[in-house]
């Protein structure tokens, strides 16, 4: 009996101590894995770094492309566009005016009156639509009909009060935000499509003439009297109500910014100089590159596999659209080199695009002890369930890498912008005002990206500048900057 005993016991221990070594073994496995999740996020950190000396190469990269797109037409990587606005909205203007705003996904129709001197922006209403996403890749003529139905019920719709009179066409300012080649304030053909689209057969035509060929097949009389990129817009409908503004940033789906420059200061244009002496600059800087940006693996996978490989490189590392693709893609080496997810990977997680800006932005605010929301998106979205406390802290730190690099190099930017107007240094008389004027859901909404940018361009400009630089949140520019445009080159405004 006593040997049986003896045996049952060796048995027992010899089963404790391999149970005892499998949990070790699990237990050094996860911490070994977890070590990996951690090397991935540190490597990650190290290369998106933006210290301020390489922001300040990179804003004097930026002044440096700008000089050579206003010298001559392919000259940079910056197409800086003439756009034809020589004269920005004063306050004075007065009437009914539409806007057409197609920036991205979404596209909006608007209807603005206007109260003449003194008298600002008497009433404005909108309907608001989005494109298939079968059109977005379609033909010219699908999409463009889709817009003329959606503007044709529009106006439909509305109170005779806001009706024509007899003899007059009603008239658009047609925003859109992609690059255009401008021909003059209201013509310009496609350069390119970005933000996801990729219609072949209009790039080369004239946009404006693809909107009028849509508008009278609907039988609509209105007359398109501005061609305007959405920062231009952006820039008139922050002027409109603010004399200082002389830069508009968008940060939205996609990234652009549009400035006041000297006439003189193109080299590029040949026509009469305007009686302002000024021209607004649409930059298209979404395509800006240089070899200072802080670019990793996970931004070169992406653009290799984006619809635009080698093209918008600064608006692939700053923009909503892609913020939370990169994310995505370290996630996903992550739950492939170090499991941070389990075993297998989710198979939800190897979708590109699945996880948008939106819900990145909500992870990077989550404030919640547990990180409920961390939890919720990641279960919704991915359906990841039952992640750790641990896991989601790795999830919003990489949300703040991705979101603070992106938002340091926007404020880069802008810092280089200031810099090729002259007024990065404080004037004799004390600094001069410079007020920018911004836009686009990923400014508006995602907090911690709004916040780093301002911060860091105060801290780039330094102490004794600090105090001259505003931002001004232009809501809605693009629309009613569009409609205000289309009032100040109106065929029935009188030569002043």
């Amino acid at each position: 009996m006593k040997k049986a005993t003896v045996g049952a016991v060796v048995v027992g221990t010899a089963a404790a101590v391999a149970v005892a070594a499998l949990v070790m073994r699990h237990r050094m496995g996860k911490s070994s894995k977890w070590a990996r999740a951690r090397a991935i996020l540190k490597e990650f950190e190290e290369k998106c770094a933006t210290p301020d000396g390489k922001l300040k190469q990179v804003a004097d990269a930026m002044t440096v492309e700008m000089h050579a797109g206003l010298a001559s037409e392919g000259g940079s990587n910056l197409k800086m566009l003439i756009s034809y606005v020589d004269n920005l909205p004063t306050g004075d203007e007065g009437g009914v005016f539409y806007a057409l705003d197609l920036g991205g996904t979404n596209f909006r129709v608007l209807r603005v009156q206007l109260g003449g001197k003194d008298g600002g922006i008497i009433h404005q209403e909108f309907a608001e639509a989005s494109i298939p996403p079968n059109l977005m890749v379609g033909t010219s003529e699908a999409l463009f009909d889709y817009i003329a139905a959606e503007l044709a019920k529009f106006v439909a719709e509305e109170g005779e009060e806001f009706h024509p009179p007899p003899g007059r066409q009603r008239e658009l300012g047609f925003t859109f935000s992609f690059p255009i080649m401008q021909t003059s304030i209201n013509s310009g053909t496609l350069i390119r499509w970005t933000k996801g689209f990729s219609i072949d057969d209009t790039v080369g035509k004239d946009v404006v003439a693809e909107l009028t060929k849509a508008m009278q097949k609907r039988e609509i009389d209105m007359r398109v009297s501005a061609l305007v990129n959405d920062t231009v817009g952006t820039l008139a409908g922050g002027r409109f109500t603010n004399k200082d503004v002389s830069i508009a940033v968008i940060l939205g789906t996609g990234t652009n910014a549009a400035y006041v420059e000297r006439a003189q200061a193109i080299p590029k244009w040949h026509g009469p100089l305007p009686k302002s002496g000024e021209m607004v600059i649409n930059m298209e800087w979404g395509n800006f590159r240089s070899s200072h940006l802080p670019l990793t693996e996970y931004d070169h996978a992406m653009d290799t596999d984006s619809l635009n490989p080698g093209e918008q490189i600064f608006e692939k590392i700053c923009s909503g659209m892609y913020l939370g693709e990169i994310l995505r893609r370290v996630l996903l080496r992550m739950a492939e080199e170090a499991g941070i997810f389990g075993e297998e990977v989710p198979p939800k997680l190897k979708n590109s695009f699945i996880l948008r800006t939106p819900e990145m932005s909500a992870m990077h605010h989550d404030t919640s002890s547990d990180l409920r929301v961390v939890g919720d998106k990641l279960k919704d979205i991915l359906e990841i369930s039952n992640t750790s406390l641990k896991t989601r802290r790795l999830v919003v730190e990489l949300c703040n890498i991705v979101a603070t690099r992106g938002a340091r190099l926007a404020a880069a930017g802008i810092l280089g912008i200031i810099k090729k107007m002259g007024k990065d240094t404080p004037r004799e008389s004390g600094p001069e005002k410079i007020v920018v004027a911004m836009d686009g859901g990923l400014y508006e909404h995602y907090t911690e990206y709004s916040k780093c940018l301002e911060n860091t361009l105060v801290e780039l400009l330094g102490k004794e500048m600090a105090t001259s630089i505003v931002f001004k949140h232009a809501n809605d520019g693009s629309g009613i900057g569009a409609a205000l445009l289309a009032a100040s080159n109106s065929v029935y405004v009188e030569d002043k």
